[in-house]
């Protein structure tokens, strides 16, 4: 794979849209006469309120969705979604609410509640089961309330060659299930899901490099899927020179799908508990402790946890640092420039390094906060407004 088609990939999955050819020549400075003004946010360190680092739970196989027999327990496992839990979770939990009403059981446990484990645990209540989610953390410590929040649905979901046969088809179904399912939030108090506009820039200087990057881990060549879900979403479209609000050379526009997760995550826990589910403190350090529970099945959505719960040592980290500046409500579109990633949602503006390709963090399980990562970020968007 070449480093264009990284690069286009790259943005792809970011949720940016299809780029096509990256060799882009030519340079502008300034904004264009007759482009609309955009509210500019403001790129200062001293507007950072937290900055947080998620580890994204990557299985070369792809997402594990199967059963397994542990003592007297019939488990479920929905895990290993890489950077893309909240955009297929729907999908997936479909799946495995299904495989676990098998056989007709009705008192499901559901361990983890993250994405997956409100998905599941909400699909398997509306579909008449008795429901109880244990976790030891709450929506907003887990993972992934880290996440940056916009719909990429291959975003490190699989290596290439290393997937079962079914497995693309598998995870179309889950794509399309989760957005169609997204929809309905799309309007509702909270904007739990909304559509964002999105700007991708270009210009002729030399990409910097990524703040942090990772050289010591074999390259993975990640599976891609975007091309399965044609016509799904609209296309980008070039902005002319007079239409470009930005000093670059050149920028295309268009809308993606995007999860304000604390709206979201409180949406879907409010949901579950008023529909009879319930939530109890609870830790697991390995798999015997679920003879703990009185629940003959189990649906395992623990995400990066289940490495050392399971001992599962496929599942490897992908690190991903968001810098959270204070909220600017006028601020309504996102952009993609120089492997910087900004995404407004309402309890903050998020600012991500994503590094040149799909390797930046992959197997760094590091969970301290960098605040240079995040300077250099903010750095880097800044001359955009200058």
């Amino acid at each position: 794979m070449t480093e264009a088609a990284r690069r286009s990939r790259r943005t792809v999955i970011m949720g940016l849209g299809s780029l096509g050819a990256l060799g882009l020549a030519g340079c502008a400075t300034g904004t264009r006469s007759g482009a609309q003004p955009l509210p500019p946010p403001r790129l200062q360190m001293s507007r950072v309120a937290r900055i947080t680092v998620c580890l994204r739970p990557f299985r070369a196989a792809g997402p594990r969705l199967e059963v397994e027999t542990v003592g007297n327990k019939r488990v479920v496992h929905n895990y290993g979604h890489g950077g893309s839990g909240w955009s297929l979770a729907w999908g997936s939990s479909s799946i495995a609410a299904g495989m676990a009403l098998e056989g007709g059981t009705r008192d499901v446990a559901v361990i983890g509640c993250g994405a997956l484990g409100l998905t599941s645990a909400l699909l398997l209540r509306r579909a008449g089961a008795h429901v109880t989610i244990y976790a030891k953390e709450r929506l907003p410590q887990s993972q992934s309330a880290r996440a940056t929040g916009t719909w990429s649905p291959d975003s490190r979901i699989a290596a290439t060659g290393s997937v079962a046969p079914t497995f693309p088809a598998q995870w179309e179904e889950m794509a399309r299930t989760s957005y169609a399912t997204y929809q309905s939030y799309i309007g509702q108090p909270g904007e739990p899901v909304a559509m964002s506009e999105r700007y991708v820039l270009f210009d002729d200087v030399a990409q910097p490099a990524p703040a942090e990057p990772d050289l010591s881990a074999e390259e993975v060549h990640f599976a891609s899927y975007g091309q399965r879900l044609a016509g799904l979403t609209s296309p980008y479209r070039s902005l002319p020179t007079n239409e470009n609000p930005f000093p670059v050379a050149h920028a295309r526009v268009g809308t993606s799908m995007q999860f304000n997760i604390a709206a979201l995550g409180q949406r879907l826990t409010d949901d579950f508990l008023r529909e009879g589910g319930r939530i109890v403190d609870m830790t697991f350090d390995t798999p015997a402790d679920l003879a703990r529970l009185r629940e003959p099945v189990i649906v395992n959505c623990t995400g990066y946890g289940a490495r050392a719960l399971w001992r599962d040592e496929s599942v490897v980290p992908v690190r991903g640092q968001i810098a959270w500046l204070l909220p600017q409500p006028e601020v309504r579109y996102g952009l993609f420039y120089r492997h910087v990633l900004m995404l407004p949602h309402p309890e903050g503006i998020v600012i991500q390094e994503t590094g040149r390709n799909d390797m930046y963090g992959y197997g760094n399980a590091d969970e301290a906060p960098d605040r240079r990562e995040a300077e250099t970020a903010i750095d880097t968007l800044a001359p955009l407004y200058r």
